[in-house]
């Protein structure tokens, strides 16, 4: 299944929050990856931070890009706790 990447959020610990095409958000956890090949040059955390999206998936300043089904099918869905003493807001976010 397509997903199109519509936002993405540089993370501590090269951790990516990625919204997908559907709504859904996940983290994709970059870490495994950075000992393999032109991945090597995310381990500067200026770059890595420098995500952003491109042609609906997501890229790096050094052109560096991950297909969206890679990217959603090894990310964890987050699910956004609601407490009634925010008013109805999300409260905190954690992966599941």
């Amino acid at each position: 299944m397509y997903l199109p990447v519509k936002s993405v959020k540089p993370l501590d610990g090269y951790k990516l929050q990625i919204k997908f095409g559907n709504g859904e958000e996940r983290i994709f956890d970059m870490s495994p990856y950075l000992n393999i090949g032109k991945f090597t040059e995310l381990k500067n955390v200026s770059l890595f931070n420098s995500v952003t999206v491109r042609f609906d998936s997501i890229e790096w300043a050094n052109h560096l890009d991950i297909d969206p089904e890679f990217l959603y099918d090894n990310s964890v869905k987050i699910k956004t706790r609601i407490s009634s003493r925010s008013g109805g807001r999300a409260k905190k976010l954690h992966a599941v």
